[in-house]
């Protein structure tokens, strides 16, 4: 029995090593594919960002993507004043962090009940919640309006800062309970005999192990309301008052000798740098998951 297994071993290893190119050669060409077509979604993100960088960097520009004969920084010094770029940003910091703070703190309020008591309303409001997300801003935009000038509410930073985190809520709602979810409850009930009540344990408990997820959600609004056009070029008329993202329009204005890719593109630049220093602020504390290893034992 031991020379007949011996003998048909190198039969098998020979029909294996047949066969293993075949399989190879098999999983090789989806593999390639696949590289092939992240490889083009990849340079039809790259060639806008290769224009933006070349574009703010060259005094005469056009919608071609050629590297300038030399590079000249008179673009950003044509767009560093107050009026066109510092004020801009300063009031959408304002609108946008206002915003974001009022809808993670109030996220945070509605989404702990949602996750940890039982009511027969609680699925219900969590599907009115889901179908707010897909609801476009679009569609309410006429009778806000209407209501802002009947209460004689535009052109009011305060109150756009109000609407602003609402239309956010749902969303943020959604993901802050998902991530509260995933804290033990456990922890709180030990808390619970303790004496502490449910402001105590969110405060001190739920917070500190979902972290994570607060910085999530606080990102994620912040760059949804720092793109934002449609609502602050409705309810703020004056022009002191726009954000960015808004007061970019004004580089497509025909009276000025048409698009002005130049300093469109500076201005650009300049318009991503708060969203990036957010982020790489902020993401360094979402290296680790939740901080929940070992605090159930014992």
């Amino acid at each position: 029995m031991a020379q007949l297994s011996t003998v048909d071993s190198p039969v098998s290893t020979v029909a294996t090593a047949r066969t293993r190119p075949r399989k190879q050669g098999r999983r090789f060409a989806p593999r390639l594919a696949a590289n092939l077509v992240l490889v083009l979604i990849g340079l039809a993100f790259l060639v806008p960002m290769l224009w933006v960088l070349t574009a703010s960097l060259s005094p005469e520009q056009s919608l071609r993507v050629r590297w300038p004969d030399h590079l000249s920084g008179a673009n950003f010094a044509h767009v560093a004043t107050v009026d066109t770029l510092f004020r801009p940003i300063l009031n959408g910091l304002i609108l946008c962090g206002g915003g974001t703070l009022l809808t993670v703190v109030v996220s945070v309020l509605a989404a702990y009940p949602l996750s940890r008591y039982r009511s027969r309303a609680k699925r219900p409001f969590l599907l009115t919640v889901l179908f707010s997300t897909g609801l476009p801003i679009t569609a309410i935009m006429i009778p806000v309006y209407a209501m802002f000038t009947q209460l004689n509410l535009i052109d009011q930073m305060g109150w756009a800062v109000l609407f602003l985190g609402t239309t956010a809520l749902p969303f943020a709602i959604w993901l802050m309970k998902n991530f509260m979810d995933a804290v033990p409850v456990e922890l709180e009930e030990v808390a619970w005999t303790d004496g502490a009540g449910p402001m105590q344990t969110l405060r001190r408990i739920v917070l500190p192990l979902m972290w994570p997820g607060v910085i999530v959600v606080t990102i994620f609004t912040f760059i949804q309301m720092w793109g934002n056009f449609f609502v602050p070029f409705v309810l703020l008329i004056d022009p002191n008052q726009l954000p960015a993202s808004v007061s970019i329009f004004t580089f497509f204005d025909p009276a000025h000798g048409g698009v002005q890719y130049g300093e469109l593109a500076a201005f650009s630049i300049c318009y991503c740098v708060p969203v990036a220093v957010l982020y790489l602020v902020m993401s360094r504390k979402l290296s680790g998951s939740f901080a929940l290893g070992g605090a159930l034992k014992g």
